[in-house]
C-alpha cells in the first residue's frame, strides 16, 4: 500500500522512518526541520501507524518494505537516502536488503545486531510493560487519536517471542551500499553492532554517541544530526 507521507523541502530525497507507535509527523522532528533546507524530506507513516491504516500484521516487516517501495514509486523517486530508528531502522534495513537499487545510503540506529542471551527475560519484561499500556485509558485515547484503533495489533505482534527479525539484522553484511550505524553508548546489546558490523562489511561506518541509548536521534539530536549530515553529504546522488 502507499503510505501516508509528509513531504517538505527540496533537493535529494531523504526518507525518515519513525520508531514504533510514532508517526512521520511526530518523530525525527529536529532532523526534518534541519535537512529540509538541503534535501527533500519524506516522512511516511509505516503500516498500522498514523494515517497508514491496516489490520494486517501477518508479515509485518516484509510488507512494510513493500509498502515503502510502492510509496517511493508513487513519488517517482529513483533513489533515496534512508534513515530509520528502531522499528524504522528494521524496515529500512529489510527494504535495503530487498530493493538495494532504490537506496543511495542507509542510516540505522536502535537495532540489535544479534539475539541477546537474556532475550527471553527482556521480552517478558517488554510484554509486561505493553500490558500496562493497554490498561491506561489516557494512553489508549492518545494512541487512538494518533493511529486509529488498529494500533493494538502492533502491540499484540510484539507478544510473540520470535517477533524480532534477528536473521535480517545479522545479515547487514550482505548489503553492499553506504551504511551508517549510529548507536547510543547506553544500550550494551546495541553497541555490539559497532564491533560486529564493520568486521563483516566494509561499507559500514559507525558512530557511538555518549549520553544516549536506544533513541539516540531524540536523546542527542544535535550530535546525531551533524553526524548523519557528514555521511549524507559524502554519499550524495549528484
Amino acid at each position: 500500500m502507499i503510505l501516508h507521507t509528509e513531504v517538505v523541502g527540496a533537493g535529494e530525497p531523504v526518507i525518515f522512518l519513525h520508531t514504533g507507535l510514532q508517526t512521520g509527523s511526530t518523530d525525527f522532528e529536529y532532523q526534518s526541520e534541519y535537512f529540509k533546507h538541503d534535501f527533500k524530506v519524506y516522512k511516511p507513516d509505516l503500516r498500522g501507524h498514523g494515517k497508514s491504516f491496516t489490520n494486517d500484521y501477518s508479515n509485518f516487516f516484509q510488507d512494510s518494505a513493500n509498502d515503502l517501495l510502492e510509496t517511493i514509486e508513487h513519488f517517482k523517486i529513483e533513489k533515496a537516502h534512508i534513515v530509520g530508528c528502531s522499528l524504522g531502522a528494521l524496515v529500512g534495513l529489510i527494504f535495503s536488503q530487498s530493493y538495494p537499487h532504490k537506496v543511495q545510503s542507509l542510516t540505522i540506529s536502535g537495532i540489535l545486531p544479534e539475539k541477546p542471551n537474556n532475550w527471553s527475560e527482556a521480552h517478558e519484561k517488554d510484554v509486561e510493560h505493553q500490558a500496562k499500556i493497554l490498561e491506561n485509558q489516557e494512553i489508549i485515547d492518545y494512541f487512538n487519536t494518533l493511529h486509529g484503533t488498529g494500533w493494538k495489533q502492533f502491540i499484540y505482534m510484539g507478544r510473540n517471542v520470535d517477533w524480532y527479525p534477528f536473521k535480517e539484522t545479522s545479515e547487514l553484511k550482505m548489503i553492499h551500499l553506504p551504511i551508517l550505524f549510529v548507536v547510543g553508548e547506553g544500550n550494551v546489546n546495541e553497541t555490539k553492532g559497532a564491533l560486529l558490523y564493520p568486521k563483516f562489511n566494509k561499507y559500514v561506518h559507525v558512530s557511538i554517541i555518549p549520553f544516549a541509548a536506544h533513541l539516540v536521534h531524540s536523546e542527542q539530536p544535535e550530535i546525531y544530526t551533524k553526524i548523519i549530515e557528514v555521511f549524507l553529504n559524502k554519499h550524495r546522488i549528484s
